[in-house]
């Protein structure tokens, strides 16, 4: 699981990921997006796995609930832990985890457009995966009222639907973002209309 990461580095990215305030954003899903880079992969996108995998391994490594620069501070985690790596890897690994930041990224950028895929994969569940996937990050933000976490999250929900395409990959637009908006939509109807 960690091919490119030493075992005492895999090891505290594992710790990192394994906070108890975490819900969604645990191990759980730091293996999803990898097997999801696997599946990307294994159907033709070209990517460079190198900094695409260890940028999946940073990419929500600080997570704090509430915090607007968890994925500055997880680049810069990639930037201080991987100084055993080339300056070209460490630099583009630290991009591609701030690319995760709203996931707006270039299809021609098929680094970020890989890692942005398999990040949000996740929305292209069964409805029954999409609920459980909705339910974990309502439980990371259990301290916020339903009446703010409602408004909040349908706006954030919205905004990625009315962006384009979910999904940068052509593999994710045709295998993912339809199953995706449907999942997207009918957790912003159930937000607004509670």
């Amino acid at each position: 699981m960690a091919d490119y990461l030493t075992s005492a580095q895999s090891e505290d990215l594992l710790a990192r990921w394994s906070q108890p305030h975490r819900r969604y954003h645990t191990v759980d899903h730091l293996n999803a997006v990898l097997a999801h880079l696997d599946t990307l992969a294994a159907n033709g996108v070209a990517f460079d796995a190198e900094p695409v995998y260890l940028a999946a391994w940073f990419h929500d490594a600080i997570y704090e609930i509430g915090r607007s620069d968890n994925e500055a501070a997880s680049a810069q985690l990639a930037r201080d832990m991987l100084s055993d790596k080339p300056a070209d890897v460490v630099d583009e690994v630290a991009r591609l985890v701030e690319a995760t930041t709203d996931h707006d990224v270039d299809p021609l950028d098929r680094n970020a457009a890989a890692l942005s895929d398999a990040d949000l994969a996740v929305l292209a569940g069964s409805p029954e995966q999409y609920d459980d996937y909705a339910a974990l990050v309502r439980e990371e933000y259990a301290d916020v009222p339903d009446a703010t976490f409602g408004p909040a999250r349908a706006a954030v929900l919205d905004a990625m639907m009315s962006g384009g395409p979910i999904y940068a990959t052509e593999y994710g637009r045709q295998n993912w973002e339809a199953v995706a908006r449907d999942n997207v939509t009918s957790e912003i109807t159930r937000l607004l209309t509670a």
